[in-house]
């Protein structure tokens, strides 16, 4: 049995930043991993470019049944803390839109980083190490059975994730160890995550695929304004993927096509200008073709303008203003970014991320019931935790 002051099980960004800051304290750290390599989610973050903080970051980027707890770890090691970081390291990176930082050469810049910084603190990394037992004894210290060694520690984090993208590894562990201990467990499901359609609508809206739209999607909670995108399965893009985190099944989701533009006065003005202008030409100014007769009848996309009354314009504007759909379901855990619900957050202590009532048990990253947006939200609160929990493990 390896005696060691921590184990962190998850070789995750969560897990391998903790790890850092616990050997920075000169504390003795195992991480163990039941994959191959270590960070397999940060190498194919960001379509390989990790998006791996936001310029703008506060709790309000956070969904979580307690929205307060996020906000002690996110001020006390920020975005600007993490940014120190990669400059130091001396990895280029560069801002798209709403403030979202990605490396401007490869997502293994920022887990080359990590596992750097691991190996200055010796921190030793245990890869193909599959958990078989978690066992606390009563001097507050555990005992992990694993298929490479047992391995007994002062402090155990857990930093497993979610149960996005399973290809990836992902799976319940995190969830079975918090509930062995007694602790509350939100229930789970996927989080932004691409939409599909009732039968009808994948039909109608399926010949559209590829199209990217600038558009505003709302349901009764929230409202995004960014691409949204269509495809052979429903609707994804960053306005239906961020959406999608609040979305409730059978709920409908409203789509607003054309947000820059007044389309009752644009058409008001092109019909006294060119009133023997098709309905389909004017609208194929502002939208594609493809669009425009996918929302239209052919007899009404075929009509001049001239022939139009006002109450019918009113009615064209509402289609394309507010296009109501109502989604079948999600895609799931198969192409989600990440996983709602989680570790309750009351369980734990906001400023250490340790459990109230489970002395040296700590759950730090998207185990938690902590959600961030799409924008590097994620990463920065898997770095804000895990640091937390780094300074008293």
């Amino acid at each position: 049995m390896k005696k060691t002051d921590v184990v962190i099980i998850g070789a995750s960004a969560a897990g391998l930043m903790c790890a850092i800051e616990a050997g920075k304290r000169g504390r003795n750290v195992i991480v163990l991993d039941h994959s191959n390599k270590a960070g397999k989610k940060i190498l194919m973050s960001g379509g390989g470019r990790c998006n791996f903080t936001n310029y703008s970051v506060s709790a309000e980027n956070y969904i979580s049944h307690n929205p307060h707890f996020c906000k002690s770890a996110l001020s006390r090691y920020t975005q600007w803390d993490f940014i120190e970081l990669v400059k130091k390291h001396h990895i280029e990176f560069h801002e798209r839109s709403h403030g979202q930082l990605f490396c401007n050469n490869s997502a293994k810049d920022i887990l080359s980083m990590l596992m750097a910084e691991c190996e200055q603190v010796g921190v030793s990394i245990y890869l193909n190490t599959k958990i078989e037992a978690v066992n606390k004894k009563s001097d507050h210290h555990f005992i992990i059975l694993s298929s490479q060694d047992d391995f007994h520690c002062k402090s155990l984090v857990v930093a497993t994730g979610g149960l996005s993208i399973p290809t990836m590894g992902a799976s319940p562990f995190g969830y079975k160890v918090a509930e062995q201990f007694d602790i509350k467990v939100w229930p789970t499901s996927a989080g932004l995550v691409p939409f599909t359609l009732q039968p009808e609508d994948k039909k109608k809206f399926s010949v559209l695929s590829g199209i990217a739209v600038d558009s505003i999607v709302n349901n009764r909670n929230q409202y995004f304004h960014e691409n949204i995108l269509f495809t052979h399965r429903g609707l994804s893009g960053p306005a239906i993927l961020q959406i999608s985190s609040y979305w409730q099944p059978g709920e409908e989701v409203k789509i607003d096509l054309l947000p820059e533009i007044d389309l009752f006065d644009c058409l008001e003005s092109t019909k006294e200008r060119q009133p023997k202008l098709q309905l389909k030409t004017a609208l194929s100014k502002h939208l594609p073709k493809r669009l425009v007769f996918a929302l239209l009848s052919k007899d009404l996309a075929e009509r001049t303008l001239q022939r139009m009354a006002d109450a019918e314009l009113e009615e064209i504007e509402l289609r394309f203003k507010q296009w109501a759909i109502k989604p079948n379901g999600t895609e799931g855990y198969r192409t989600a970014e990440v996983t709602l619900g989680g570790v309750d957050c009351d369980a734990l202590s906001s400023k250490t991320m340790e459990c109230n009532n489970v002395s040296g048990l700590y759950f730090i990253g998207e185990v938690v019931d902590v959600t961030g947006w799409l924008g590097g939200y994620n990463f920065q609160w898997a770095w804000s935790s895990a640091w937390c929990a780094g300074q008293y493990v």
